[in-house]
This record gives structure tokens, C-alpha cells and sequence, in this order.
């Protein structure tokens, strides 16, 4: 796992040397333990590495790397975890190997096969750039599901690409003025989802495609090697037809392959454990096919209803692991929050990156590898939407939607107690459903959606018109929000797991564990994503999936092959932060700076209006505003620390 810088110079413009170590340089933190950059002999283009040492410690693995033939030079972030395998059917064809890297591997293979074949041969996760020294192209390249990042950009007439932001900044010319459009795709998703970013004119590729940079002539759009879409529709086109007690043997074999194969590593591994149905999947598989007790860790936190720590243990206890458990205070979460800005190098503001990056920082302290469970909502219908979604709907549309806007108007207006009573009193549309805070004011923002289409639009949004709050923003194209790019599934639920899948997965999730992991040189490996996984995953029938308002029904049955049910079985909970409870006390003055009429005003990005309307609400109790707010802030934040950084 490291980090990669590059460029190209289609021109024949000179890049001043020194660049490429600059650039490379601010990504130190990916990859401590190495670091070298290469320069074309004509100097059209160049790469540069920070290595993190995971397979292969020796000078072998090296990079930039260069082909046996001297044809390729590549810089790899990531891991190819079926290497073994291929470098075992290259051997066959003749294929000597001077080392036992991956990242020599992948140069054989795409020597042998070329850029698009050897890439769908590639089992796990990558970003990397590829120059082809005999056709003059670079080649940018992402994995199937988005795991590792790679941004790119156009200074003049010069590609330049990196793992982060902040390499591509340190290029001469880059322009690093702030995209408005895209931050209310931030205020709406609470991330900036691909192929957008926070600057104009700079691009995240988007995953399981490869962009091919000629010479000369058009650059071409990002060319497909692998489409989540297509895994999704062909799936439930041919689902598998097989008895439960078959279904499970077959899901537990795929997991099994999965896990053992992202076990493979040359330096000490272990895995988070949150006490789950996914982390404990994962650790349960881990641990069936390792001769040691497997090193697990979790966090606990000594605020009520935010501790899942006391799960965890009792899974490692039954499944014999090594475990560490490390409780931390609110004062040690409070304390990473400064230095968010840098860790995520672009606005991000999912809270759960708080104890992300501290249960990232705790496994460090052993380990340089750590699996993690992230997936299994997604494949296996985990979430509280997929659960609920379609029945919702179903008992929406049967009141008209001239009074469900009436409704709606009315319940926006009142407070969340208010609205919690008033459902409980009704039990209509959700029943007698406990909802409170946050999830009850979400919603009031669900009962005059128009359509299935809308109500996953709002289920996955936060603030629902970002145009009123981005001066000069104008919402661009997402998936969420454009229909022209969802499936062609059978059903609401399948279709909102799809959506998760392709634009909560990478965007949030995914971007999430790459920053808080990569901040402290840990690399992070998410065996339920293995994109064979994913394609096996998607040929479940639904009924395997979700059984009884039972989420997850398969996996389930998996992990109680393991753990039994009752260290198992209980309602899901996230793992986040009490971050409107902190707003509202050791935050306030923090927040009041940021979210302040006159800095707003100076600044000049928000509406001071409605951003301030919301402050008040959630500070005198009458709304649970706290992830809108912390939209706000996480960019407040990182753009004054770049402009003082």
C-alpha cells in the first residue's frame, strides 16, 4: 500500500526536476519506508512512489518498477492478491521473475496480455499509473469497486495524477480554485462523490476503469473493465437456484477464498472487530484458516449508546483471538478533529471517520495490515432502507400525494419530540417504530416523495436543496440523483443496494477507511469486496438476502457456522460520534467560529441565512441538524487549513 504521483507531457513542456520529489514527498505518510521517482529520458513523463513494504521487503519490490523488456515503468498503490496464481500461469509461458512482489507480476501479466486483459485478471486493489514507453501513453487505471484513490488533473497541456489532493497542489500551475458546483454534491452526500472533486478541473477516476492518455490527438473518456451495473443486472438475470443449506455451503467457500487470500502478507496482519455480522465474518474466516490466534482490535467509548466495544470482546473470546481493546474518551476523540483537514485532504464529513481513524491508529501500534468488514451492508441488504424501504413506500403511495405534501410542510415545521409523538399515536406508515432525533426529522422529509426514485434520493441526501446554500453552485449529475444511470433490477430494494454499492461504498465508505487508515501507514483490506464477492453476491435471490424483516439472512447463516446467534443478534448500530450533543457543548465555540455570519460572509461559499437558521435550531433543541452542520464545517475547516497550510 503506498502512495503515487505521476505526469505526462503530451506538449514537450519541461517539468522542473525536483517536482516529482515534491510531489511524492507530502504522501510520505502512505508509504514510509521507501520512496523514488523516474523521469522519461525525453522527459515526457514521470513517477514517483512512496512504498509501504507489504509483500516482498526486499529492494525487488521497488518502485517505479520497469518491465522485463523495458517496454513498461509502473507505480502501484494497492495489492494484487491472486499474484501466486498468475505469476504461476506467466511461469508456464516462459516468465522468469527476479523478485516475489506483485507489482512485478502485474508488469509480466499486462506485458503478456495487455493493459485491459491483464487488469480483469487482477483479484484486489489498486490505483496506478503506467507508462508505455514504446506507444508514448499513460495509462491511469482504479479497481472494480473504488478501494484505492488516484485523482488526476490538466495543468496546460500536462496530465498530472496522484493518490491525494495535496501531491497534485505541489505541481507548478495546478489550479486550486474551489468548484462550487461540487460542494453541493458535498452538502448533499456529505462527501464529494467521483468523478468530481473540490477543485474545477480535477478529476477522480472512477473505479474498475482505465484511462488511456495518448501522445497525440483527443484524450479519450475512461474506458470500463469491470461495471458494477453490469455485475448487478446480469446477477439477478441468472440468480442462483439453490436450497438454503447449499447456499450457504457455496457463500461460505467464496468468503473463505476471499479471506485466505487477503491474508497473504509478508509483515504482521490483523483485522478490526467491531462485534458485527460483517467484522465478525470476516475474523471467524480469519481465524478458521490461521494456525494462530488472529490479532483483533476494537474501541470503546465511555459515552452511553456510542459503546459497541463490550460485542467485540465477547466475539473474541469465542473465536480465540488475540484481541486489543482500547476505550478513549471523548476528549480523545474531540482531539482528532484538527487534524481531519489533512488526513482527508479534500471536504469529507462522515463522523465515523473520527473512530475510524483511532481504531486505525490502535492496530498500527501491532500490525501493518488490517481486514475489515466494510461490504456486507451493501451486497447483503444490511441497512435500515433496505429493510424498510419498499414497505414504506408502499404504505406512501396510498395516500395521495396532494396530502402527503400538506403533511409534509406541516411536520417540517415542528420539532422532532413533536413528530415522534405524533407517529407513535398514529402508527401508521411506520407503525409503532421508536424513531427519535435525527431519524425522526429525516423523516418528515420522506412523506411527499413523489416517486421510489425520490425517496432514495432524499433517504441518501442531507441538505435537500444544496443550491440555496452554495452561492453560485449549480447541483451537477450524480447517480444518485439521475435515474439514466441506475440498474435495471427487479425490485425497489435491490435497487437502492445497487446505489449504496456504486456511490456510498467508494465515495463515502471507502474514501473514509483509505484516509484514516493510510494516515497512519496502515493498509486496510476489504475481503467482502472482492469483486467475485460482489458478482456472487448479486446472484443470491432476495429472499436469501432478506427474509422475515431479517437483514443480511445468508451471512448470517455463515457466521452462525462460528459464532452463535446470541453474541450476534441485536439492532444495528453505526459507529459514530455523539456530534450534535458536542455541538451543543465542548464544539460550540469551535463550531460558532467557523459557522459565524461574518466568516461565512467573508469567505463567501454559503448563504449565512439559512446555514445560521439551522445553528440556532439545533442549539436550542428544535431540530437535530448536526450532519447538515458537520457538512459545513468539515469544509469550514479544510479550507482554512489550506489557506494557512
Amino acid at each position: 500500500m503506498c502512495g503515487i504521483v505521476g505526469y505526462f507531457a503530451r506538449g514537450g513542456r519541461t517539468v522542473a526536476d525536483g517536482t516529482l520529489q515534491s510531489m511524492a514527498s507530502c504522501l510520505r505518510h502512505r508509504g514510509p519506508d521507501a520512496g523514488g521517482v523516474w523521469r522519461d529520458e525525453t522527459g515526457a513523463a514521470g513517477l514517483g512512489h512512496r512504498r509501504l513494504a507489504i509483500v516482498d521487503l526486499s529492494d525487488d519490490g521497488a518502485q517505479p518498477m520497469e518491465s522485463a523488456s523495458g517496454r513498461f515503468r509502473i507505480v502501484f498503490n494497492g495489492e494484487i492478491y491472486n499474484y501466486r496464481r498468475l505469476a504461476e500461469d506467466l511461469r508456464t509461458s516462459g516468465c522468469r521473475f527476479r523478485g516475489h512482489s506483485d507489482t512485478e507480476v502485474m508488469l509480466a501479466a499486462i506485458e503478456r496480455w495487455g493493459v485491459h486483459a491483464a487488469v480483469q485478471r487482477f483479484v484486489g486493489i489498486f490505483a496506478f499509473g503506467l507508462w508505455d514507453a514504446r506507444e508514448h501513453v499513460m495509462h491511469l487505471v482504479r479497481d472494480h469497486i473504488g478501494v484505492k484513490p488516484l485523482y488526476y488533473a490538466w495543468v496546460d497541456d500536462v496530465l498530472v495524477f496522484g493518490s491525494e489532493l495535496k501531491a497534485l497542489r505541489r505541481f507548478p500551475g495546478h489550479r486550486s480554485e474551489i468548484d462550487r458546483s461540487a460542494l453541493t454534491l458535498l452538502l448533499r452526500h456529505n462527501c464529494i462523490p467521483a468523478p468530481y472533486s473540490v477543485y474545477q478541473g480535477t478529476r477522480k477516476l472512477r473505479p474498475g476503469t482505465v484511462l488511456s492518455v495518448p501522445m497525440r490527438g483527443d484524450v479519450p473518456e475512461p474506458v470500463p473493465f469491470w461495471s458494477a451495473r453490469h455485475a448487478a443486472e446480469q446477477g439477478t438475470r441468472d440468480p442462483l437456484t439453490l436450497d438454503d443449506d447449499a447456499l450457504v455451503a457455496q457463500l461460505d467457500g467464496v468468503l473463505r477464498d476471499a479471506v485466505g487470500l487477503q491474508m497473504l502478507a509478508d509483515v504482521p496482519l490483523g483485522a478490526f472487530l467491531s462485534g458485527g455480522i460483517d467484522s465478525s465474518t470476516v475474523v471467524a474466516l480469519m481465524q478458521a484458516q490461521s494456525a494462530h490466534p488472529v490479532r483483533t482490535f476494537s474501541i470503546g467509548f465511555d459515552v452511553p449508546g456510542y459503546d459497541e466495544a463490550g460485542h467485540a470482546r465477547a466475539v473474541a473470546a469465542h473465536l480465540g483471538t488475540a484481541h486489543t481493546e482500547l476505550y478513549v474518551s471523548a476528549e480523545d476523540a474531540l482531539r482528532v478533529i484538527p487534524s481531519l483537514p489533512t488526513y482527508y485532504d479534500e471536504p469529507f464529513a462522515d463522523s465515523s471517520q473520527i473512530p475510524t481513524h483511532l481504531v486505525s491508529r490502535l492496530a498500527r501500534q501491532s500490525v501493518t495490515v488490517a481486514l475489515s468488514g466494510d461490504g456486507g451492508d451493501e451486497l447483503f441488504a444490511g441497512y435500515n432502507r433496505h429493510v424498510l424501504g419498499e414497505s414504506l413506500w408502499r404504505r406512501l403511495r396510498m395516500v395521495p400525494l396532494p396530502i402527503r405534501q400538506l403533511s409534509g410542510r406541516v411536520l417540517r415545521r415542528a420539532s422532532p419530540d413533536t413528530v415522534s409523538r405524533l407517529l407513535r399515536l398514529s402508527g401508521r406508515v411506520l407503525g409503532t417504530r421508536d424513531v427519535w432525533g435525527y431519524h425522526v426529522q429525516k423523516l418528515t422529509e420522506l412523506v411527499d416523495a413523489a416517486s421510489p426514485a425520490e425517496l432514495y434520493q432524499r433517504l441518501a441526501s442531507h441538505w435537500m436543496e444544496p443550491e440555496t446554500i452554495v452561492l453560485g453552485g449549480v447541483e451537477p449529475p450524480s447517480i444518485p440523483t439521475d435515474p439514466a444511470q441506475w440498474a435495471v433490477l427487479p425490485s425497489f430494494t435491490e435497487q437502492m443496494m445497487f446505489l449504496d454499492l456504486v456511490t456510498y461504498m467508494p465515495d463515502d465508505i471507502l474514501t473514509k477507511l483509505d484516509r484514516a487508515s493510510m494516515a497512519v501507514a496502515l493498509e486496510a483490506r476489504v475481503p467482502l469486496l472482492d469483486h467475485r464477492v460482489v458478482e456472487f453476491a448479486w446472484r443470491i435471490p432476495l429472499h436469501q438476502k432478506l427474509r422475515q424483516g431479517v437483514s443480511k439472512w445468508a451471512l448470517r447463516q455463515v457466521l452462525y457456522q462460528y459464532v452463535p446467534p446470541r453474541l450476534i443478534d441485536r439492532p444495528k448500530a453505526g459507529f459514530g460520534m455523539p456530534i450534535g450533543d458536542w455541538l451543543r457543548g465542548p464544539l460550540r465555540p469551535w463550531a460558532e467560529d467557523l459557522l459565524s455570519e461574518d466568516r461565512l460572509r467573508a469567505d463567501g461559499f454559503f448563504a449565512p441565512e439559512p446555514i445560521r437558521q439551522t445553528w440556532a435550531e439545533h442549539l436550542s433543541g428544535r431540530g437535530e441538524w448536526q450532519y447538515h452542520l458537520w457538512t459545513v464545517l468539515m469544509f469550514q475547516a479544510w479550507y482554512h487549513a489550506e489557506a494557512t497550510g
